[in-house]
């Protein structure tokens, strides 16, 4: 028993191990080529439970920062991971060489999409492109997005076993894929075109992590990226404050008598952001957070004002948090946590697009950029660079902090677009196109990022093509693996000959 357990999770450790914050992508190739070879041979209950084993391996320790969010909900969000490895190993015929070759990455991918979109908008979260962002073969992502390149991570396992069992022809045809693959999204950069350089600021304000929001903490978080962003000391363009920094009091909130300070207004906020962006004569673009008019709900957005004081547009997040910004579920959920929010947020429906003095400026507020679809509607609508300001506080550990800069490395690949990543405690970062991280602060300090970005036009394959051709592609294969063989089997249990 102890054996069985051993082998199942043991690869899925190995594959966890590649993801951020470890980030030792080799080891995953190991873990990928176990289960590989694991599953091989073996009858569909075997492949499943082993599948399993290796999914709760994986799993686990790559959403452990969930335990402190919601402990019922961690092992719920494993067990549903676990069988979507399991899954996996169902797809992958027992036998057959190059059936399972192809089999085994394309079922990865639709098992993929499917969490990560279903349910309750997807949990995009410990992914296979998250461990290939730091492989050789990046930059495939800009052809097919982030599905493609979990799916050449996939394949990489595959070769290695293939090389395990020295069976060289395959092991070639693999490497040939990867090397062709890497290559075609260097050459897909071409498509996208610089329009200009800006001089920007990225301003985190420091303080703790693993903090709750708490009405009277609202004014020091905001003060501290107002000292904060006070020390810019340079000519800057563009200056983006993280999620949520920017959280003012509803008029009708009396000042709590445990406050040192009186609560944060609107009007204070509004006019102290306007004479900020007039002293740098920048753009400024702030998070904030408050209740909808009616009262009803709550409203995640970010604002950008210009140096003579205009509110050029804002950006209301469309793709919001289950369990955090609104409760699925929510008088079953209410049974087991109090740490649900008390009103949803409303979501946004307009387009992920920014109109300041500076052109159009894609934005992705915090999960969103998790998902390549919200990013390929901020650039496939005219975004020339790609912001993500971002509020991961009140998590604990570093674990989905490292995991959102991994989803900017992505989207910046996938997109051709520089993206800058703003935290109150980290992790902030400045993003090239090519996925290189140039700059990114520590935990927890106070600190202005400072780069020279370019602003770009035009769509890469991944942005006008998205997900699609790596689904397709995958649900073809498996069907071609499994309907004849759904045919014969039905051919023999009902005794009649397959017509052709």
């Amino acid at each position: 028993m102890i054996g069985r357990l051993s082998r199942g999770i043991g690869p899925g450790l190995l594959i966890a191990a590649g993801l951020p914050p470890w980030g030792w992508w080799p080891l995953s190739l190991i873990g990928l080529a176990l289960w590989y070879r694991r599953i091989a041979d073996q009858a569909a209950p075997v492949r499943f439970r082993t599948s399993l084993l290796i999914g709760l391996g994986w799993s686990a320790p790559s959403t452990v920062w969930m335990a402190d969010f919601s402990l019922p909900g961690w092992p719920a969000v494993v067990l549903i991971f676990s069988c979507g490895a399991g899954l996996v190993g169902l797809l992958t015929p027992r036998t057959g060489r190059w059936a399972r070759r192809v089999a085994f990455p394309a079922a990865i991918i639709v098992i993929e999409l499917i969490r990560w979109n279903y349910p309750f908008g997807g949990t995009p979260i410990a992914s296979y492109a998250m461990i290939g962002v730091a492989t050789p073969w990046a930059q495939a992502a800009r052809l097919f997005g982030s599905p493609f390149l979990s799916g050449l991570v996939v394949l990489a396992g595959v070769g290695l076993a293939e090389l395990r069992d020295r069976r060289l022809k395959p092991t070639l045809g693999i490497l040939a894929t990867l090397v062709a693959a890497t290559l075609a999204g260097h050459a897909a950069m071409g498509s996208t075109t610089v329009v200009s350089t800006r001089e920007v600021a990225v301003v985190q304000g420091g303080g703790p992590q693993n903090t709750r929001a708490e009405i009277c903490e609202n004014r020091n978080v905001f003060e501290r990226h107002m000292a904060t962003a006070r020390t810019i000391d340079r000519p800057v363009d563009l200056v983006l404050w993280p999620e949520d920094v920017v959280h003012p009091a509803a008029p009708s909130i009396a000042t709590p008598s445990n406050c040192n300070d009186e609560l944060l207004r609107a009007e204070e906020a509004s006019q102290r952001l306007t004479a900020l962006a007039a002293e740098l004569d920048a753009v400024v673009i702030s998070g904030w957070f408050a209740r909808t008019d009616d009262n009803n709900a709550n409203r995640n957005y970010i604002v950008a004002q210009s140096p003579d004081g205009r509110v050029t547009d804002l950006y209301d997040k469309v793709q919001l948090v289950p369990f955090g910004e609104f409760v699925p579920l929510r008088s079953l959920i209410e049974r087991f946590s109090d740490l649900i929010p008390s009103r949803d947020v409303r979501p946004g429906t307009a387009s992920a697009v920014l109109d300041t003095d500076l052109g159009p400026l894609g934005a992705v507020i915090s999960w969103e950029v998790f998902f390549d679809h919200r990013a390929r509607d901020a650039i496939g609508n005219g975004g020339q660079l790609l912001l993500n300001p971002t509020n991961g506080s009140s998590y604990w550990l570093t674990v989905v902090q490292t995991q959102q800069v991994a989803s900017s490395r992505l989207r910046a690949i996938e997109t051709g677009r520089w993206v800058l990543q703003a935290a109150p405690t980290g992790f902030s970062a400045v993003i090239d196109p090519d996925g290189t991280v140039q700059q990114r602060t520590g935990v927890s300090e106070s600190a202005v990022l400072f780069a020279t970005v370019e602003l770009r036009t035009g769509r890469t394959p991944a942005v006008i093509y998205g997900a699609w051709p790596a689904l397709i592609g995958s649900l073809l294969t498996l069907l071609a693996i499994w309907g004849p063989a759904t045919v014969q089997r039905r051919s023999r249990s009902t005794g009649k000959p397959v017509r052709r």
